[in-house]
């Protein structure tokens, strides 16, 4: 009777050891997934104008450096890069958003 009985509670030792440590991990995937969301849906990317952001510096740089002056030319094509390499990232966030498992 004492082996049955310290079986039953060592197996129900482990199966609430079992659901005691694995649900709290899959909450907190839940809510970490949720939390991304949220801050995904904060933030928004309008390519159209981030584009046309991006084709008018290029050509500001262009008709800079047409009439000699190299660093305002430099630094234009370089905000120019930097606003294309936000605008990859804001399209790499929402196709990774968009994915149950991003991977």
């Amino acid at each position: 009777m004492t082996k049955r009985f310290s079986a039953l509670a060592l197996s129900a030792a482990l199966a609430g050891g079992f659901f005691l440590t694995s649900v709290p991990a899959h909450a907190a995937a839940s809510a970490r997934h949720r939390a991304v969301s949220v801050k995904a849906a904060s933030v928004t990317c309008n390519e159209r104008q981030m584009r046309q952001q991006i084709a008018d510096l290029k050509d500001k740089a262009a008709r800079l450096k047409q009439l000699g002056e190299y660093d305002a030319a430099r630094k234009a094509l370089s905000n120019a890069a930097a606003l294309q390499r936000k605008l990859d990232a804001c399209i790499k966030a929402e196709n990774d958003q968009t994915k149950p498992f991003p991977g």
